[in-house]
């Protein structure tokens, strides 16, 4: 079986000469070549670190700005190369490879292993720290697949919920409609949402008028809540209250069109634009919000002018 650690770390090399000398990303490939030739074997997987390192040098933008939310006291440019270097890996095969190749604890551990041997005396718990708090948010996937010993698992109808609402914002603009989207560190543009009552729960704050209050502060609109659009329901994880449900009701909204202004350090998102009917269907949305996105717009189409 080809050794992909050995790949990782060939790779980590080929990334630090890239990063370090600013050599073009079209040259890289010439590096990586090199770089097996003088340290891989013959069980190294070259299709393996072609395509790792193809992966990162196109995402890297997109995962230097999850390091900078990640680790926000930390800036790019303080980040030892090494340990900046193996944050890509982790962070690409933790986000977007084939999880049944790389499973999650399989790319955080490997990046940590990668600490170990490349890095300096902290590196290890640094990355730790950045790539699990990435991990967390994401809702710790494959976290049961891993298994804890002697741990009870609780049902899925026991789970604590915690209530969300959330909007599809649109305004009508000389002549067309426009969806207000927000974008986030994961890179997936998505709706406005948050908790109801700020986080604890209340019977002063309706579903309605949280949405409403959490669309104001997420982006500056006011809106008008026409009608409930959907819902949907997943479980997340908090390092301090554990597994709950988090339940999202969804409204289609009216807004004027207005400049939008996101709120600094909200929610992980680090964008937010308005976008015409027909400019979305290009865009990256999770699963989960293309069937409420579809039934808005096909809502809105009906009632076109």
């Amino acid at each position: 079986m080809a050794n992909r650690h050995l790949a990782r770390s060939i790779v980590l090399q080929t990334l630090f000469e890239w990063d370090t000398t600013h050599t073009p990303d079209a040259d890289v490939p010439d590096i990586l070549q090199r770089n097996a030739d003088e340290f891989g074997g013959s069980d190294t997987d070259k299709p393996f670190m072609e395509h790792l390192l193809a992966g990162v040098l196109a995402k890297h933008d997109d995962l230097d700005r999850i390091i900078e939310k990640a680790a926000p006291d930390w800036p790019l440019s303080r980040i030892a190369p090494v340990d900046r270097n193996i944050l890509r890996i982790g962070l690409y095969e933790l986000l977007f490879s084939d999880r049944s190749q790389v499973p999650p604890k399989v790319a955080i551990n490997e990046a940590i292993e990668l600490a170990k041997i490349f890095g300096g005396e902290s590196s290890g718990r640094f990355i730790n720290g950045v790539l699990g708090a990435v991990y967390k948010e994401l809702g710790e996937p494959g976290k049961d697949e891993q298994g804890k010993k002697q741990e009870t698992r609780r049902r899925y109808e026991d789970l604590p919920v915690q209530q969300l609402g959330g909007a599809i914002v649109y305004a009508y603009h000389q002549g067309q409609y426009y969806l207000a989207l927000v974008h986030d560190v994961f890179g997936h543009w998505t709706l406005s949402k948050g908790k109801i009552g700020d986080s604890l729960p209340t019977a002063d704050e309706t579903v309605e008028e949280g949405t409403k209050r959490e669309v104001k502060e997420e982006i500056g609109l006011d809106i008008v809540i026409e009608e409930k659009i959907g819902e949907n329901e997943y479980v997340a994880s908090h390092p301090e209250k554990g597994k709950h449900r988090k339940h999202v009701s969804y409204f289609l909204a009216r807004a004027p069109y207005e400049p939008l202004t996101l709120q600094a350090g909200k929610g992980g998102l680090d964008d937010a634009k308005w976008f015409k009917l027909p400019d979305i269907l290009g865009l990256n949305f999770y699963d989960d919000m293309l069937p409420i996105v579809t039934v808005a717009v096909q809502k809105l189409l009906d009632k076109a002018p």
